[in-house]
């Protein structure tokens, strides 16, 4: 998905300038570069995360990401993005927008 074409139909509710949650299932809406984003803590980010992490369990990932270094933090946010159905090259993305990007997904898969 791009992001031209926002909100998807069918899906959430439109998203402030600032982002804002988007959907039934988890999802987030974030800005990113300018451009808004959907993010969503799926199953299979969580997964993701995991392997990405090189951790076993969800105890384990919680504790690693507890202080995140930045290629932790890519492969977060990138699970993320892919949880909310994104196509997104990470590297160029700002560090502290990234960091609220995790954090949204986390904070919209809590509620």
């Amino acid at each position: 998905m791009s992001g031209g074409d926002w909100p998807p139909s069918g899906r959430g509710a439109a998203l402030s300038p600032q982002g804002g949650e988007i959907g039934a299932r988890g999802e987030a809406g974030v800005v990113l570069g300018g451009v808004r984003r959907r993010v969503c803590l799926t199953l299979g980010a969580l997964a993701e995360i995991e392997t990405g992490l090189a951790v076993e369990g969800l105890a384990a990932a919680a504790e690693r990401m507890k202080a995140l270094s930045a290629r932790d933090l890519m492969v977060v946010l990138a699970a993320v993005l892919r949880g909310g159905g994104e196509t997104l090259d990470v590297a160029g993305v700002e560090p502290r927008e990234a960091a609220r990007a995790v954090a949204a997904a986390f904070e919209a898969a809590a509620r």
